[in-house]
Formats: C-alpha cells, structure tokens, sequence
C-alpha cells in the first residue's frame, strides 16, 4: 500500500485552514488542521510524524518562526519539513534562519504551494 502523505496545516485563519485542507485532499493529502502551534507540537512525535508541516508565519500570540526553531531543534523531529507561510514577504530571509525549509508569500497561488508541497513532502 503506498504511504500517505501526511501534512499537518497550522494558521490562525479558520478560512485559510479550510481553502489549504479542501486543496490538498483534491490531491490525496490526508491533513490535520490546527489554529494554534502551541497545540500542533502537543501532537507532534517520533512516532506519527507527518511528512510536513505548513505554517503560518503569525499565529495569535505566537510567532511561527520560534515553533519552527522548536521542531528543528529536537533531533526527532528536526527531519520534518516546514514550510512558512507570510504576507510579510519581506521575512522570507528570517523564516529560513529560523530553520524553515521554504517560505511561501500570501496570497499565495494554490498550484504553487501545491507543488512546494510535493517538492517537500516526499
């Protein structure tokens, strides 16, 4: 049976959450939604890991990039590609420092964050 490919989406934005998930089970994603980082790295194990996660840069009272430090920083999990999401387009360059593997701008065109996704899921 071929493996799923699991990404985890986290963003503040229930309208965001919703349009992401509706794309990405088009294209045979299975996806788990959050609204907070804080409750998406309660989930988070060696065991169960997804093959990545798709983050907003700015979630209410919690910065995107200190989530993704946090992931990178555990030798368990620190595989795990994330890929952060911004209208701040000028925060590509701190997105990556932070340990991001990709950085992708708001608004964002659904077949290029759909192919970033493939690109790095794998």
């Amino acid at each position: 049976m071929p493996r799923v490919n699991k990404v985890l989406v986290v963003d503040d934005s229930p309208a965001i959450v919703d349009s992401i998930e509706m794309m990405l089970d088009f294209e045979g994603f299975e996806i788990e939604k959050f609204y907070k980082g804080s409750d998406m790295l309660k989930t988070l194990d060696a065991e169960s890991k997804p093959n990545l996660i798709l983050m907003d840069m700015w979630l209410s009272g919690e910065d995107g990039r200190d989530i993704c430090r946090e992931i990178k920083a555990n030798d368990s999990l620190k595989d795990i590609p994330v890929l952060i999401m911004s209208a701040s387009r000028g925060l590509e360059q701190s997105a990556l420092d932070a340990g991001a593997d990709a950085f992708i701008a708001k608004p964002f065109d659904l077949d290029d964050m759909v192919d970033k996704i493939k690109l790095y899921s794998k």
